[in-house]
Formats: structure tokens, sequence, C-alpha cells
């Protein structure tokens, strides 16, 4: 009873220290899940998530719980995993809930939405707010139990193939952009599309588009976007903290012993805190890179950011008349959103300006 008490409230990795899961686990059943992932294989940060996340699994298990992780279109298309949960036809997926928008508005702020919260608060409102427990309730609806895994940190704010000085500069401007983020620019006079990553290069090259967005500097530098559009633009104001989502169909979820929901709890922990951890680690030396690679980067104007901030509350206000449930999960988010900034500018942003100054 005292080993079983260990492994639903110790973290993953004192289990796996303490050889304690491979005993608990001994009399349990075997079990094959299929993991769809809305990410190529090359975008090893993102991808690599899933990776790890069934890897922590299988290993706490003595691979009696094994989960297999097919990249996008390996199993169904990148933006078909959610109803394939739903469905049951695969047993989990990792993806953005933005992608899906589409279906509910309310499933970007699982994600990320525009002037929203960054990535520490998100983990915050996530784990000690109300952010899963009001998430949770949404995603019931379509027969989901969603866990954080992975988050890229604030992003950039593209690739341009000008200048973007003023306001003015965005009407009319034809630009590579998803879910909310293209919403937003609309009010702006921006023209949104929304590309594959594969042919977001040929678009750019061929004038099809003016400009783009995709992550940041590690992924960026992978699509080659900079010797087509030079200026490179932050921050990324739609996407202060992009969280990916591990969407499990509520039956298999069900279906599972309490200790192999511990173990899959605390997998996507892990695999969460790993995922920015690439991101924070590679970001720096791939903007160098960029850079000395022809790369121009600017801040966006005032002026822009501001515009587009008055936008956003046109948007948020609109849904709000409109959708029940961004009416009953999004004041909470704000309210959170407002509070954590009373705290955070004081000790860390103080900190992060001075340290940013200094010669180190």
């Amino acid at each position: 009873m005292e080993r079983r008490r260990f492994i639903k409230h110790a973290g993953l990795a004192g289990v796996l220290a303490a050889g304690a899961a491979p005993a608990i686990v001994h009399a349990q059943q075997q079990i094959r899940w299929r993991l769809a992932s809305s990410f190529p294989k090359t975008l090893d940060t993102i991808y690599g998530g899933s990776e790890v996340f069934a890897k922590n699994v299988a290993e706490a298990t003595d691979g009696k719980f094994v989960i297999s992780t097919h990249p996008a279109g390996e199993l169904v298309p990148a933006f078909g995993v959610v109803d394939a949960v739903q469905q049951g036809t695969v047993d989990l997926c990792h993806t953005c809930g933005y992608y899906f928008f589409g279906k509910d508005e309310t499933f970007a702020i699982d994600t990320a939405i525009p002037f929203g919260m960054n990535s520490r608060q998100m983990t915050a409102w996530m784990y000690d707010g109300n952010g899963m427990k009001l998430l949770r309730e949404f995603f019931a609806q379509y027969n989901i139990v969603n866990f954080p895994m992975g988050n890229t940190g604030v992003q950039m704010g593209g690739w341009y193939r000008k200048e973007i000085k003023a306001v003015g500069d965005v009407n009319g401007l034809k630009m590579r952009i998803g879910g909310f983020g293209g919403r937003v620019l609309a009010k702006l006079g921006a023209v949104a599309q929304n590309i594959p990553a594969g042919e977001i290069y040929t678009a750019l090259e061929k004038g099809t588009i003016d400009a783009a967005e995709w992550i940041g500097p590690y992924d960026d530098l992978r699509l080659g976007l900079h010797k087509v559009a030079p200026h490179y633009y932050y921050p990324g104001w739609w996407e202060g903290a992009t969280q990916f989502g591990l969407y499990i169909n509520d039956k298999q979820w069900n279906s599972l012993s309490k200790e192999y929901q511990a173990i899959v709890r605390q997998a996507a922990s892990d695999a969460h805190v790993m995922v920015q951890a690439r991101y924070d680690a590679r970001n720096s030396g791939a903007l160098k890179q960029l850079i000395a690679q022809g790369a121009k980067l600017h801040r966006f104007p005032r002026e822009v950011m501001d515009a587009a901030f008055k936008a956003r509350n046109e948007v948020y206000a609109e849904l709000m008349n409109k959708n029940a449930a961004w009416k009953k999960i999004y004041p909470d988010y704000q309210r959170f959103l407002s509070e954590s900034y009373q705290w955070q500018p004081v000790a860390e942003g103080s900190y992060d300006q001075y340290m940013a100054t200094q010669k180190l």
C-alpha cells in the first residue's frame, strides 16, 4: 500500500530513481497506444516532446505500457488529430489547440491568444490556477482529457520582405499567419493566409505573400526564410507563450489504472519542461546564426503594437457576446494575467532588464 501511495504522489524522476515503478506495475496489463502528432519529425524540439513522453511512460512501466509516436500525416493529417482522438481512431495526440479554433475559438486559450500570458504565467494558471479545471470541462465536450506538454516561450513576430514602420504598412499585407493572430491583423487591413511550413519559403520567394511567421530562431533557421524576407520582427504578440497539448481519448484515459494515470501525468509534465528548455537553450545560438547570415532584427513600433492591442480587445469583446465557452473561461484567464503583471515586473522583470544591459 505504501508503494502504491508513493507512485501516485511522487514525481516521475523520483519513481524511476527509487526503482519502484517496475515492481508496482508488474501485475498491470500490457497496453499499446498510438499517438498522432500535428508536427513533422524535422521539428525535433516539438516532435521530440512526444518521443520523450512515450519513452518515460515505457521506462516507468517496465515496457508494459508502450506508446508509438507518429508524425503528421502518417496516421491522420496534422489538423485531423482532434477528430481522430474524439472518435477513438487514435488514442491520443500532441498538437496545438489553436489549430482548431474554427471549431470553437476557445480551443486557442489552451495554446496562445494575442497579448495573452507568457509561458510562466500559462504554466501557473494551468497547474495552480483554474486553467486545468476550466479547460478540462471544455475538452470533455470533445471526449478529450487534456494535459500541457511543451511550450515555445514567447515567439518571434515573423519575417517581412519590407520594413514595418507604421500601422499603415500592415494594410494590404499578405501574411502567413494562423488563428487569432490573423483575425486581429485583419482588423488592421492585413490579409491572413494559412500555409503549411513546407510551402512558406516558396510563397515568400515568389511574392505570393509578403510576410510569414513561424516560431522562433531555432525552427526558423531551418526554413531559411531570412534568405527571401530579411526583416525579422519581435515580439510575436499573438503568441506570448505557445503551449502544446497532449489530448487523450477519455474512454482510453478512464480505462487506465490509477498507477498508469499517475505515470502518464508525470511523463507529460517532464516533457512539458523539456520542450521549453530546448527552445531556451537553442534559440540564442540560432539567432546569432541568422544575424550572421543577413537577418535584420527589428522591434515592432509601439504604434503597431498599440493598434494591434486595440484590435485584440475588439475581437475578444465580440467573442464574449457570442461564444458561451469563451465567456466562461476567458474572464478567469484575463484576471489571472492582470494579477500576474502586478508581480512579475517587480522582481524578475527588473532583474532581467538590468542583466540585459551588463557585459556578460
